[in-house]
Order: C-alpha cells, then structure tokens, then sequence
C-alpha cells in the first residue's frame, strides 16, 4: 500500500510508520521539517507542507491507497490559555481540512480515511463509554467532535472513513507515561487526587496494530475506541507503575494543590471516565497487551 500520513513525525506516527515500512509499505509524511537521515535510510519519503494548505503536495494524493491524519498539538502542554486553546483547535482543524480539500480535487482518490480523535470525545466523568455514547461537553469533548468533523466530508467523496479514538498511549519514550514515571523514579509516587478516577490506557504496539487492523480491514467504518479492555483506576494504575519500577507508592498528590497549579488542564489528571472497546472487539482484534502489568513489564523489563 501507499500511505499518505500527516503528523507522521510526532510519537505515534513515528512508530506507525516504522511498522508500515517495515512491512514493505510505502509511506509519505506530510511535514514542516526535513528528513532526518535514519528516517531517510529507512525510506520514509517526504511532503513539504504548512499544517493548513495543500496547493504543494495535492498531486500527491492522487498515488496514494490511504491517508491517516494524526495532526494535532499536544493537550498536555500547560497552560490551557485561550491563546493556546485556539492552537489545539487549529492544529486539529487545519489539517484536517486541507485533506479534504486535496481530495476532493483528486483524479484518483484514496479507498480508506482513518481519522485519530480521543477517547476525552465522551468528557471525563460518567459511566463506562462505548462507541455509542454520547458524546460530552467540556473542552476537550467539543475539541475531539470538531476535530472529527474536519474530515467527515471525504465520506460524501466516497471513502470509507475509520475515526480511531484513542486512550492515553503507553511507550517508554514519548507520550505520558514518562511524564507520569518521574515522581515515581523520584521516590513520589501516589494516587493522583481521589485516586479512584478511571484511566483508560493502551500500550504503543497495540496502538499501532489497532490502527493497522482498521486500515486493512474493508468492514471497519466509523468510530471505534482505541483502548485496552483492562478497566483500571488511576490510583491502580500509578501503584503498578511504582512496582515495575521497583519504588514506593505512598504520597498523595491533593486534588486542590493540582487545581491551583493546572487551572483547567487538571481535568486530565483529576478526572477519567471508563471505555470499553467494544467495536473493535467484535471486529476481531486480538490485544498484545490486554492487562496493564503486562504493558509495564514489556516497557520496563527487569533486567
């Protein structure tokens, strides 16, 4: 296959490629940046690009069998001022648009679309979230809806469109996990507020294979959750996290200290609604990683 990829050089379109390359897929990055010689060598191809237009790299389209859109800041990057509000929906939105537009000005168009979101997209309180849930309204649910919205016209264009709503992706480099690890390694780790928060989690390679499997698959259309089917709560989550990394778990981090110094973005950390993957599931996809210290002890092998 040929793989059109924008927000291919963040963490998890990295990793996406890689596997796709690595199986004798030929993948393009839609990027602000040059090649570095690894990513070369390895034979990643590159699309120069503006995060908003596509007059430059259009043409492009008309070569490819799918397009995968991971554009979009990262929502872990404090603070959550309405300056950097309007960042997260513009780089989300943006991208997502000018796909649209370079597809539908193609000859030849891609067969299959697939579109990450989050699993924030049902809010961070409720009960336990399929695919069928409503979606929430904070922030973080209006930006996923508006960021799946962004692409939902290549359907009208008549491809089979997958929107792939991931949970927090674990990897030992990149994404939160190292961010949450540190006051652990440093001998802080505790549950994060009441602790009893749900923490919907997926570790990188089942993210990616997830992704793979919808790509691939002609039955997968729509949304479908990207999480493991290990239900966890964040003070569980956090104490296994301590013993895989062979350090205490004692200290509490009050909610009102991560209130006072988070402002808003402390829903992240304080909050976390239950999602079950129940669409993927039924379509057939085997986890690699379906319980959390199995994920942990693959990203922290005791040596």
């Amino acid at each position: 296959m040929r793989i059109l990829i924008a927000g291919g050089r963040g963490f998890l379109g990295r990793r996406l490629s890689q596997s796709l390359l690595e199986d004798g897929h030929e993948v393009w990055v839609l990027t602000r940046r040059s090649l570095t010689e690894g990513e070369a060598e390895s034979g990643l191809r590159r699309l120069l690009w503006d995060g908003r237009s596509c007059d430059e790299w259009a043409e492009a389209i008309n070569e490819m069998d799918a397009v995968v859109n991971l554009s979009g800041e990262s929502i872990g990057r404090w603070p959550w001022s309405a300056h950097q509000k309007q960042r997260l929906r513009d780089s989300r939105l943006q991208p997502g648009e000018a796909l649209v537009e370079a597809i539908r000005r193609a000859r030849k168009r891609p067969a299959v679309f697939l579109q990450v979101s989050g699993v924030n997209h049902y809010g961070t309180q409720g009960e336990e979230a399929s695919e069928a849930t409503p979606p929430g309204d904070d922030f973080l649910a209006r930006l996923t809806c508006d960021w799946e919205a962004s692409t939902q016209p290549v359907e009208e264009l008549g491809l089979r469109r997958v929107v792939a709503r991931l949970a927090v992706v674990l990897a030992a480099s990149g994404g939160m996990l190292p961010r949450l690890a540190l006051p652990v390694r440093l001998g802080l780790g505790g549950p994060i507020g009441s602790g009893r928060q749900a923490m919907p989690w997926i570790h990188e390679a089942d993210a990616v294979g997830a992704m793979r499997f919808l790509i691939e698959n002609p039955a997968a259309r729509g949304p479908f959750n990207l999480v493991a089917p290990h239900r966890i709560t964040n003070a569980e989550f956090l104490r296994l996290l301590a013993r895989a990394l062979r350090r205490p778990f004692w200290l509490p981090v009050p909610s009102f200290l991560l209130r006072l110094t988070l402002g808003e973005m402390s829903v992240l950390v304080l909050e976390g609604r239950p999602v079950w993957p129940k669409r993927l599931l039924e379509l057939g996809y085997h986890f690699r990683f379906e319980r959390l210290e199995e994920a942990l002890q693959a990203i922290y092998p005791r040596r």
